[in-house]
This record gives C-alpha cells, sequence and structure tokens, in this order.
C-alpha cells in the first residue's frame, strides 16, 4: 500500500504570513495603529474638505438678509394689534400683524395700554 498526500487550498490562520492575510493587504505593509488612525483622520478631513468646497461651489448660505429696522410705539389706549399694523403696514396688514407678534415674541394678541412694542419697518 503506499499513501498519497493531497495539498489543501485551505489555509489555517497561523500569523502573518498565510495567504488570507496576502490577499487582504496586497503590499505586504502593515500598519501600526497610530499609522491607520492617521490616515482615518486624513481621509475624514479631506472629505470635510470637499463637501465644504461643493457647498461653496453650489451658493449654499448665499441669500443675503436684510436688516430690518424697528419703531419703538407706546401702546395708546383702545389700540389693538390689528390698527397699530394697519398704521405701519405698506400693504398686507395680515402679515404686519404677524410681523409684529414675532418681533415681540408676543403669544396672543391682546395689547394693553402703555405696553412698549417694536414695529418692523422697511423703508
Amino acid at each position: 500500500m503506499s499513501t498519497v498526500s493531497l495539498a489543501s487550498k485551505t489555509s489555517v490562520f497561523q500569523g502573518s504570513s498565510s495567504t488570507l492575510t496576502q490577499s487582504i493587504n496586497p503590499s505586504g505593509a502593515s500598519l501600526t495603529r497610530r499609522a491607520r488612525l492617521a490616515r482615518t483622520v486624513f481621509v475624514a478631513s479631506l472629505s470635510v474638505v470637499l463637501v465644504a468646497a461643493f457647498a461653496a461651489q453650489s451658493g449654499a448660505g448665499d441669500q443675503l438678509v436684510a436688516s430690518t429696522s424697528y419703531v419703538k410705539v407706546v401702546v395708546p389706549q383702545g389700540a389693538t394689534l390689528w390698527s397699530l399694523a394697519s398704521a405701519y403696514s405698506q400693504g398686507d396688514v395680515q402679515a404686519m400683524v404677524e410681523a409684529i407678534r414675532e418681533a415681540n415674541n408676543l403669544k396672543g394678541y391682546d395689547l394693553q395700554a402703555g405696553q412698549k412694542l417694536r414695529i418692523p419697518f422697511e423703508g
């Protein structure tokens, strides 16, 4: 009887010299933990720079916000938010009512005599 030995294509993981390790890292160079971290940080920072460049090229953030001037008013007796808005509005009164509410952080529509308000003025 004779014995025949067959070479197996599978390898047992026995350190860094296995064929499996060489197929993952074809250059054969192994990186230290510090080098892998440096590579990761470099790739991440390069990605951030590319995204910022793309955003700048696409015009993100190019909108100019017009500065709004305010007129300070003391609310007279019997005045309503609608009457003040119609006195200072140059168009849509309802939009002016909402602008006054937003500028003064008002929760409702009620005003009190003597209350100080900032009224947006576009002029």
